[in-house]
């Protein structure tokens, strides 16, 4: 099976997203240690869309930015960086309290520490994002698109951005865009909006073609029940992972491809790797094998870019799930939150478990 996707179009992927910057401490070090701070742009959305516009696809960020900021001309700088064009509104800042670009501070942790995040998103101008600063008839009739990405992050974020991706996939489908979402349940962000949230999931879900998530993406986020959450002796409930994906199948019938990774923490630098796909009645699962990891951030997202670069490709299922876990792998081996591979070989590489040097 492949996914039948749009012949004509400008880009293959679209992605909607509040970009921000990530600090973390050089060498390792808690966040809370002194010392030097690296800091790279950053955003779940874009992490994805990377895998894609490293690999030579053209590929395209929704966004906004503040106007005037040294921070969002870092952000577009970093995107050209990775050849993703971006479109965006140029939102004033509005005093020095008014609006900025998200900061997480993160640290990698080392061995037995683990690493801790902290999201520092007030005033975050990306919860500004708004279908009217976009001209969706355009962007998907006009210049056409293969895949849109939707992150449940951006849809948690604002009312405003819950219904930004609601058009998003609305404006898609008429247009034959395929539709991809990634859950991504963030407890604070659905904190007292459950009902609210839970709305606009389940009908992006029941719009959606490829639809991704871990054990508690899929029964927070859209009430659908599974194997209990935290990544212990995930090899053996892979049965009850299938399960629970039947489950989902069920409940919306309008997605083929379904993804879940599976991931169990041995130490912060040594971690179990597998994941579970679901195409139409097949399933090829990938047994969680042992991953060296370097900063853990972005692995799954890396899984995602992978998944949907295969699809574009037009692959066969086979190879789709073992190039995102490959993806998701090299993820984990870069301090940045995304993949940069250098070129499909080296994703491959990492499948094969050959990391001799090459000449």
């Amino acid at each position: 099976m492949t996914l039948e996707l749009r012949k004509q179009y400008k880009y293959a992927l679209v992605v909607p997203s509040s970009m921000g910057v990530r600090l973390t401490p050089a060498n390792g070090q808690p966040m809370h240690c002194p010392g030097a701070l690296m800091m790279h742009a950053t955003s779940a959305e874009t992490n994805v869309a990377s895998i894609s516009s490293c690999l030579g696809l053209p590929v395209k960020v929704l966004t906004t930015f503040v106007k005037d900021s040294p921070i969002a001309q870092f952000i577009k700088n970093d995107l050209a960086a990775r050849r993703i064009e971006f479109e965006g509104k140029e939102v004033p800042q509005g005093g020095p309290w008014g609006y900025r670009h998200q900061f997480n501070l993160a640290d990698s942790g080392f061995g037995s520490r683990g690493p801790r995040v902290q999201n520092d998103r007030a005033g975050e101008v990306g919860r500004t994002l708004n279908v009217k600063d976009f001209d969706l008839e355009r962007l998907f009739g006009k210049e056409g698109v293969q895949i849109v990405h939707l992150s449940g992050l951006i849809g948690a974020l604002s009312p405003e951005t819950g219904q930004f991706c609601l058009e998003l996939a609305r404006a898609a489908k008429k247009h034959g865009t395929r539709i991809s979402f990634d859950l991504n349940y963030r407890a604070s962000f659905w904190k007292d909006r459950e009902k609210e949230l839970g709305e606009v999931f389940r009908e992006i879900a029941s719009l959606s073609d490829i639809l991704v998530g871990n054990e508690e993406d899929f029964q927070l986020s859209l009430g659908i029940e599974g194997p209990e959450a935290g990544g212990k002796d995930i090899g053996a409930k892979i049965s009850s992972f299938k399960e629970m994906i039947n489950c989902v199948k069920k409940a919306f019938p309008n997605a083929s491809v379904f993804g879940n990774t599976l991931r169990q923490v041995l130490s912060a630098n040594c971690h179990l790797w597998g994941a579970i796909l679901a195409e139409g009645s097949d399933w090829h699962v990938i047994e969680p094998r042992e991953i060296t990891v370097l900063d853990r951030i972005g692995g799954g997202d890396g899984f995602v870019g992978g998944l949907l670069y295969g699809i574009l490709r037009g692959w066969q299922p086979q190879k789709w799930v073992q190039f995102a876990w490959a993806s998701g792998a090299l993820a984990t081996t870069m301090l940045t939150d995304y993949a940069q591979p250098a070129d499909e070989e080296q994703i491959w590489s990492i499948w094969q478990g050959n990391a001799r040097v090459k000449r």
